[in-house]
């Protein structure tokens, strides 16, 4: 059997993409002596911008590169990864190759009074890492980036990988994949590990393995007054704390990052498809059974329609397997056994680890060099807009009912390459853990669920979003107004209740401890 194709195969979970990717920060007007992680900063009076920003002066203290809007490459580095934004207009872009540089370039947003844009993956759905994309509600901004950062390095026992706030999870996967190691996250190639791991991180292994942050042993952070923290559970315990599942945009940028890793298992990836007809019935299977099959096994369910689903919208089920390959077939028996009619598909295929990271990334027999987006890689940047609820209840009769509705009335958005909703399930190791432990709240979750919609570069997005936020809407009466910081959604009520729970006061105390005057105002700061 051949493998299965980028579009079956597309397991969006933890693409996500706070691709602001960074737990941002202020600073004062210069870089502060490092202090001991566990030091309070010291709170100091914000200042009044001393005149037009010295540019000049930024580059020659630095050791990365700044690009400003005369240079040649302003063109290509202002870029995000979703063409919606290319309109951005960003004041100069820093590309830091430390955190002595990230500091600078705090000290230096202060000074001026620049408004301040974070990026690594640039994937954020809002277009707030680009630095003032028409409707993203930020003002041209000095962006401050560490996509460049990209080192991945294991340590010498490979029991842990450091990785550079810009590596992409293609590269963190290539490198501790092929060393015979592993740690989990998203499926989309080109996500930065930081964005995704500073939302909590759900991902293809997530109930085997845990959220991305839950494998963190260390975060290296830069915050308001220059000062770079490493921090763990043991130093820095608060920072460290909010880096797992707070967001990004809040107390500081985060350069660097350690994960703990595992001996790589076999993956098994499977993918089940069923006609249109039997969209309630495997609805109503998957979602008694999946949050709490075997914490070895892992799936999504995915109901899409558009100009890509001719006639019906597709309904299926895709997942992973980390057990016994010929075990696969009792595991997902229930689902199976709950759909009266029969799939169109059933198909299943044993891989390494690394290898079925690459398959889900899009990036199968891609070599890792080429295995992003831009001129000469093979990856191709697509206009999206997307949201999102988390699930704590199953649906009803008449839930299942509004939810295929807006799976149906895809159909009828022109323009709408591939629309719908991603049910993907948490459960397993995930829920071990205190919904206080770490600042992702939502371990009791059954599901995070994403609405999405693609189109073509350089098409109104207006009638795509009003999908997406409608499809919410509507099923925000079955699941509550909870959603997913990495699936940021300007116009959710409450938004910062909604990411963060019973979590966010202790969240918005860390804030006011180490963003006094809240330098960074990315729309939904808490």
């Amino acid at each position: 059997m051949s493998p299965l194709s980028r579009r079956q195969f597309l397991l969006t979970a933890g693409s996500s993409v706070a691709a602001a990717s960074l737990l941002a920060a202020c600073s004062s007007p210069a870089p502060q002596p490092t202090l001991s992680p566990t030091d309070t900063p010291t709170s100091t009076p914000t200042p009044t911008p001393v005149g037009p920003p010295d540019w000049a002066a930024l580059q020659a203290q630095v050791k990365g590169t700044l690009v400003l809007p005369a240079d040649p490459t302003y063109g290509s580095v202002k870029l995000t990864e979703n063409p919606r934004y290319d309109d951005a207009q960003p004041l100069g872009i820093l590309q830091a190759s430390s955190a002595a540089d990230v500091a600078a370039g705090l000290a230096f947003a202060t000074k001026y009074a620049l408004p301040l844009a974070m990026r690594a993956g640039g994937h954020n759905y809002e277009g707030w890492s680009a630095g003032g994309a028409a409707g993203s509600g930020v003002a041209p901004s000095f962006v401050i980036s560490t996509a460049t950062l990209t080192d991945v390095t294991l340590s010498q026992d490979q029991s842990t990988v450091q990785v550079g706030a810009g590596a992409s999870l293609a590269q963190v996967y290539n490198t501790v994949g092929n060393a015979g190691r592993a740690i989990a996250g998203g499926s989309c190639a080109t996500v930065g590990v930081t964005g995704l791991t500073l939302g909590g991180g759900v991902g293809v292994l997530v109930r085997a393995f845990g959220l991305a942050c839950d494998q963190l042993t260390g975060v290296e952070i830069v915050t308001a007054d220059g000062t770079v923290h490493e921090t763990s559970a043991t130093t820095g315990e608060d920072l460290f704390w909010a880096c797992q599942g707070g967001g990004g945009g809040q107390l500081g940028i985060v350069t660097g990052l350690t994960f703990k890793t595992q001996a790589a298992p076999p993956v098994t990836t499977w993918y089940v498809e069923w006609p249109w007809s039997a969209a309630a019935d495997v609805i109503a299977a998957w979602q008694t059974w999946a949050p709490s099959a075997d914490n070895n096994l892992w799936s999504t369910l995915k109901l899409l329609g558009g100009e890509t689903h001719q006639g019906d919208p597709s309904v299926s089920v895709s997942g992973t397997w980390i057990g016994d390959q010929g075990d696969l077939s009792t595991q997902i028996a229930p689902l199976m056994n709950g759909v009266s009619a029969s799939p169109s598909t059933n198909q299943s295929f044993q891989h390494t680890y690394v290898d079925a990271m690459m398959i889900e990334a899009g990036c199968q027999n891609t070599p890792i060099a080429q295995c992003n987006t831009g001129p000469g890689w093979s990856l191709t940047r697509e206009p999206s807009s997307g949201t999102s609820n988390i699930g704590y209840t199953t649906l009803d009769a008449s839930g299942i009912s509004d939810l295929l509705a807006q799976v149906t009335a895809a159909q009828n958005v022109s323009g709408m390459t591939e629309g719908g909703i991603s049910m993907d399930a948490l459960g397993g190791v995930v829920a071990t853990v205190d919904p206080s432990a770490t600042a992702f709240v939502h371990r009791k979750a059954l599901m995070t669920v994403q609405y999405t919609a693609t189109f073509a570069v350089g098409a109104d997005p207006a009638p795509f979003d009003a999908y997406v936020r409608g499809f919410r809407t509507t099923m925000t009466n079955h699941w509550q107004n909870w959603a997913y910081v990495n699936y940021c959604d300007a116009t959710v009520p409450d938004a910062t209740t909604a990411y963060f729970g019973a979590n966010l006061p202790r969240l918005t105390q860390l804030k006011q401890q180490y963003d006094p005057h809240t330098l960074f105002t990315q729309p939904q700061s808490f």
